[in-house]
């Protein structure tokens, strides 16, 4: 079985100008958007082995992050960028990380938007479900009601009622 190819070199850290340190880095970028889901969780184990304190590298691992679409990750990416961006040294890929801290912020919105969402449906479904049951008890009570044999009519002579809520004697 061959050994998958990881989506940047293992060097990570190109030794080129920085014009071509950003193309470099949007390259990866691109790659990353048609990464499968191992292909990213792969990329995400290797990059994560190497020292995250090189900007590049920070940055890559923050898009890879990115792409998996969860909470956690998102989280994560978004201080790796921010990290990127209170490094001096890395001013070269600022504009990059900017961009990319505002779509990961726009994304943590979202996913917090989507848990509300999601924990407004789940009471709206019990709250459903407790409606249901209760009117589920009515119609028992209603049956039981219209189940039951109707009251003797009561004789003339046995006990009548004269009308005033009083049994004459």
């Amino acid at each position: 079985m061959a050994q998958p190819t990881p989506l940047a070199a293992e060097s990570d850290e190109p030794t080129t100008p920085p014009k071509d340190l950003l193309r470099d880095t949007l390259a990866y970028a691109d790659r990353t958007l048609s990464a499968s889901t191992s292909d990213l969780a792969r990329e995400t184990a290797r990059l994560s082995d190497l020292d995250e304190s090189k900007p590049s590298r920070a940055l890559r691992l923050a898009l890879v992050l990115a792409q998996t679409r969860q909470p956690v990750d998102t989280a994560r990416a978004l201080g790796l960028v921010q990290r990127t961006l209170a490094n001096p040294a890395a001013q070269d890929l600022h504009p990059l990380a900017r961009l990319l801290e505002a779509r990961l912020t726009q994304q943590r919105r979202l996913e917090e938007q989507l848990d509300r969402q999601a924990q407004q449906l789940r009471d709206a479904q019990r709250r459903n479900e407790q409606l249901a049951d209760r009117l589920e008890a009515v119609r028992a009570i209603e049956r039981s009601l219209t189940t039951r044999p109707a009251p003797a009519a009561a004789s003339p002579g046995a006990g009548s009622n004269n009308g005033n809520g009083s049994a004459k004697p």
